[in-house]
């Protein structure tokens, strides 16, 4: 049981990009050391924003 709902909480935050943030953070560690890490509200704000200015493949 444990094991179906792991996948299944995988699964919808793969969906609605639960892990985007951190893998941004620490793809700027890694990359780009002295640029300044934003805010998770700031990393959000502007991803959408970006979508609005640039709308690409999406279901909306």
């Amino acid at each position: 049981m444990r094991d179906g709902t792991r996948t299944v909480a995988w699964w919808f935050g793969a969906i609605v990009g639960a892990q985007d943030y951190p893998r941004y953070v620490e793809h700027l560690r890694r990359t780009h050391p002295d640029r300044a890490i934003p805010t998770e509200r700031e990393y959000w704000r502007d991803r959408y924003a970006d979508a609005d200015r640039n709308p690409r493949q999406r279901c909306c």
